[in-house]
């Protein structure tokens, strides 16, 4: 590889100890990971990057200046802002859909796969079937009384369905496809009916969704579907909506919706308990867009292009990234694929077509995308071909990760690839924090964006964030004591984070994620347990085996995990495509894996508050229906623990199971 200089303001920020390390073990973890001449060849061109004693120039970006006021807090903590004041915007949702309209008529606005080929639907095109679809919701008399609620997974009827909503000042709720596909119970599904009382239901084909619909009390509710593939009696098919004529009627709607309007329900899983719906006003999620984008100017540069998966039931996909696409007026190319061996194959092979020129996951879809990055050139070149931006969140991304990533680019562009991630919660809309500076670190979340104020405030040895501004929800529909439980006495939302700064003389450089405090625990002898970074260092260490970690411990007298395995990356450990979880998580050579990883971790962290003294594999996937994860990938720490209380005795019996790995203490 030759060697490229950066440009010297570029050279200041990114050179140092940070660079060459991360490289360093970035190298030792893929050798280890990967068989025969895989790991061969990958040791070649991994010590071949680590020669170059300069990284390599970043793909320039234009970010928005950094400008933010740090003031202390009387009684200790700090509050933060940016000086750069939130512009104008439209309050509304659905006239930023007809602005988009007017602006790029003949651009392809949504596409989604269609057997061999592509599906796609202009920005034209798709006004007047918008139009249409909320004149038959306003003849209907849905309201935020009687809302859309909608079953099925992202497609192109659901984003039309959902700009109908927004065009009709009408509330939709997305509702993850889990609570109906996957749950054996319904339970939260039900909660969720019986709170919001919807007075329509969407799924893309009754057939799947019979059973969850069944479960359900649909007495005057009317079920709309695209397909009745379960042939319900009274099903309406959704071409008849289609063919509403729209009229003055919809003129008003559109004129009338406001940023106080409601503009959709979101549930957030929570620690514990059922769902609650999180109010998104449109003037929550209009903020949000102004506030990106004023921070990454880039995107007006050239419309952005996306290939994601990201569920619409969470704000990460259905506000941060659909709404984004909307505001600019880009493309939206919807991906069917997930970070799950069985699925990434898809995500693998829209990636392969079609080149984005943003990307945003969470951790879990990195980690089933880059063994397919790492092996497949014509991917890889894909990918980055004009990739200007790669963006995490939902979760710490472990730094093994980013570093793979990274060398993945250079090896195709003899660049680096900027990439960043953001902090914010469903109830934020999400984007409250945001990295606009070039970073080599995984965990920065950077500073307020205009319009945002955040306040930290010391609690159990740490910085406690809360947030207010535009961009934050009122509370949670029908639930007036959460609603109130959330909010400080000065208005600031309380997500139950925390942060660090990432240099205490410069406030300027940015904050750290620093876990979340409900997760935190002490140990039997008072020793604090941060489970955030553990969890990331742990993955990191073992990298690729991993999926995920629960740490125990509290009230214990060391730290024992349940690890998830990743199956993709223990099946290429083993050498077997067929292995099943079971089958791996007993494999010797997995065991071993993970035995040496946990015991060069412990070496290198001999405290009581990081050091393992046990570990279980276990052989199955996180229960959604016992909290355990979202269908976004977040392991839920705390309702995990509490749904596997057989494998937390086993992890710490007198005399531990053979299935225990015990590590020296």
């Amino acid at each position: 590889m030759q060697r490229r200089n950066p440009r010297t303001d570029w050279r200041a920020q990114q050179s140092g100890p940070g660079w060459r390390a991360a490289k360093r073990a970035f190298i030792r973890a893929t050798t280890q990971a990967l068989p025969g001449a895989n790991a061969a060849a990958y040791k070649s061109g991994m010590e071949s990057i680590a020669r170059v004693p300069e990284p390599p120039p970043y793909r320039p970006i234009a970010f928005a200046p950094v400008d933010v006021t740090c003031d202390p807090v009387h009684g200790g903590g700090f509050r933060l802002r940016s000086r750069t004041p939130l512009a104008p915007h439209d309050p509304s949702l659905g006239r930023m859909f007809r602005a988009a309209v007017e602006a790029q008529p003949d651009r392809v606005f949504l596409a989604e796969r269609s057997e061999d080929g592509w599906r796609a639907l202009t920005y034209a095109a798709s006004r007047p079937i918008v139009d249409a679809i909320a004149a038959a919701f306003l003849e209907r008399g849905l309201s935020a009384e009687r809302p859309v609620m909608v079953l099925s997974g992202n497609s192109i009827d659901h984003a039309l369905l959902m700009l109908a909503a927004y065009t009709a000042g009408i509330p939709i709720a997305p509702i993850s496809v889990a609570y109906s596909l996957q749950s054996r119970d319904h339970a939260k599904l039900r909660h969720i009916a019986g709170l919001l009382q919807p007075g329509l239901i969407y799924v893309d084909d009754t057939a799947p969704f019979a059973q969850a619909l069944g479960a359900l009390d649909c007495a005057g509710v009317e079920i709309v579907a695209r397909k009745n593939g379960a042939q319900l009696e009274g099903a309406t098919p959704l071409s008849s909506l289609i063919a509403a004529k729209p009229g003055a009627s919809v003129e008003r709607a559109a004129a009338s919706t406001g940023s106080e309007t409601v503009a959709k329900f979101l549930f957030t899983s929570g620690s514990t308990g059922l769902p609650k719906a999180v109010i998104n006003t449109h003037g929550m999620l209009t903020a949000n867009q102004q506030q990106i984008a004023q921070i990454w100017p880039f995107l007006a540069e050239e419309p952005p292009v996306l290939v994601d998966w990201l569920p619409w039931n969470h704000t990460f996909g259905g506000n941060h990234n659909f709404n984004l696409v909307l505001r600019h007026a880009g493309t939206f190319y919807i991906d069917a694929g997930k970070p799950v061996p069985a699925l990434v194959r898809e995500t693998v092979r829209n990636l392969s077509e079609i080149s984005p020129t943003v990307y945003f996951n969470v951790p879990a879809g990195y980690a089933a995308l880059l063994p397919h990055l790492e092996r497949d050139g014509a991917l890889a070149k894909s990918f980055f071909a004009k990739l200007r931006f790669i963006f995490y969140a939902g979760a710490a991304l472990q730094q093994d990760l980013w570093t793979r990533l990274e060398a993945a680019a250079i090896r195709l562009t003899g660049m680096r690839i900027p990439m960043t991630s953001s902090w914010g919660a469903t109830e934020t809309a999400p984007l409250a924090t945001a990295s606009h500076f070039l970073t080599d670190r995984s965990g920065m979340i950077g500073v307020p964006a205009p319009g945002v104020e955040v306040k930290l405030v010391p609690r159990g040895g740490k910085l406690e964030v809360r947030v207010r501004g535009p961009n934050v929800t009122p509370g949670y529909w029908k639930r007036e004591d959460l609603s109130a439980a959330a909010f400080d006495e000065e208005g600031f939302y309380c997500p139950g984070d925390a942060v660090r700064f990432a240099d205490a003389g410069d406030v300027t450089k940015g904050l750290m994620f620093d876990g979340r405090l409900a997760e935190d625990f002490k140990l039997a002898t008072g020793t604090w347990v941060h489970v955030g970074a553990l969890r990331v260092g742990l993955l990191a260490a073992a990298s690729p085996v991993l999926q995920d970690i629960i740490v125990a411990g509290e009230n214990r007298p060391f730290i024992g995990v349940l690890a998830w395995l990743n199956q993709v990356g223990s099946q290429h450990l083993v050498g077997r495509n067929d292995s099943s979880l079971a089958e791996l998580a007993r494999h010797p050579v997995v065991r071993d894996h993970v035995r040496r990883a946990l015991a060069q971790w412990n070496e290198t962290h001999p405290g009581s508050s990081e050091r393992i003294a046990r570990a279980l594999l276990l052989p199955d996937l996180p229960s959604i229906d016992a909290n355990e994860i979202t269908d976004k990938g977040y392991v839920n720490q705390r309702a995990a623990i509490a749904s596997r209380q057989r494998e937390i005795a086993l992890l710490y019996a007198a005399v531990p199971a053979p299935q225990v790995l015990e590590l020296a203490t």
